[in-house]
């Protein structure tokens, strides 16, 4: 039996959390520096003083805002960061919440921020980025980028927009992470996103990544199908990066065959890209899992593209 066939079947979610969600908007403000004005955040940055920064925006949560933090976090509590059959334990709820935020302040595989959560935890990580603390190997240019988007940093709001769609934040602490990715070291994700319902890790235990050009041969195409089916077939997890050429084709074989695929990708993954694939993306949330280090939302660069490709390497075997 496939991984996929074994995880088939809705995985359970809060009715209340969800619909306490349906008015979230994108834009809870979760957290000033105590003590200091929202709107003004000292800088740290060599020879320069404190740096005015935008306000927090407009709680679009709106009154019920503290409902759906309750709710989310009682949620997670429960497990909502395992898929079906995966493990229960689970991260705590500030913990959760740096690490979502942090997915807003800084790139993904950026390793100034990964040794800062390293060495500080990502509570105190994010504390330091919202003061504009200079961290071991970052420019002026860097902590600034950290000082701007600190405050603005919504981690309520992006896991009601992710729950919206069925996603779901995983990180380190949670039963469900998968352990090959500590092999990242200062690049490891601060945590992912992810769509679908199986269980991450366990997912990951018996997982092959293909992955090759988007502007490929026939040869190729017909190459990375006979992969995706075979692997699929064989109860491997076929993951690959959901794009053009030789990654769709890994995938789609690998859903024909009735088979698990995840679909690495640049973006949110509630972001379809590239737009071509959208249908093929949808189908990947659906039957199998879509996983990214984005926020909800959030749209690939070329930067981002190529981090996703160095995070693809984690999952070869």
């Amino acid at each position: 039996m496939s991984p996929r066939q074994e995880a088939s079947g809705p995985r359970p979610g809060p009715e209340e959390a969800s619909e306490s969600a349906q008015g979230a908007g994108p834009g809870l403000w979760a957290g000033a520096v105590p003590g200091q004005s929202p709107g003004a955040v000292p800088y740290a940055g060599p020879g320069d003083g404190p740096a005015q920064v935008p306000g927090p925006p407009p709680n679009r949560l709106g009154p019920g805002a503290a409902a759906v933090e309750e709710e989310l976090r009682r949620y997670y509590a429960r497990g909502g960061a395992a898929g079906r059959d995966g493990l229960d334990a689970t991260a705590g709820w500030q913990e959760r919440l740096a690490r979502v935020a942090l997915t807003r302040v800084a790139e993904p595989g950026d390793p100034v921020m990964g040794r800062a959560v390293r060495e500080l935890g990502a509570e105190e990580a994010l504390r330091a980025a919202r003061t504009g603390r200079k961290f071991l190997g970052a420019g002026p240019r860097r902590t600034e980028g950290y000082l701007l988007r600190a405050p603005r940093a919504d981690p309520v709001g992006d896991l009601a927009a992710a729950l919206r769609v069925g996603g779901r934040f995983v990180c380190p602490g949670d039963g469900d992470w998968p352990g090959q990715l500590d092999d990242l070291g200062d690049e490891r994700p601060y945590g992912l996103w992810v769509r679908g319902d199986a269980s991450l890790r366990m997912w990951a235990l018996r997982s092959v990544a293909v992955v090759g050009a988007r502007a490929c041969t026939d040869y190729g195409v017909h190459m990375a199908a006979l992969l995706g089916s075979g692997l699929a077939a064989a109860g491997w997890v076929v993951v690959s990066g959901a794009a053009y050429g030789v990654d769709g084709a890994a995938h789609r074989a690998a859903l024909a065959a009735g088979g698990a695929t995840i679909g690495v990708v640049a973006g949110g993954v509630d972001v379809a890209y590239p737009r071509g694939n959208a249908d093929l993306i949808g189908r990947i949330a659906e039957h199998g899992l879509l996983i990214g280090e984005l926020p909800p939302g959030d749209h690939p660069t070329r930067s981002r593209c190529v981090n996703c490709t160095k995070h693809l390497r984690s999952w070869r075997r």
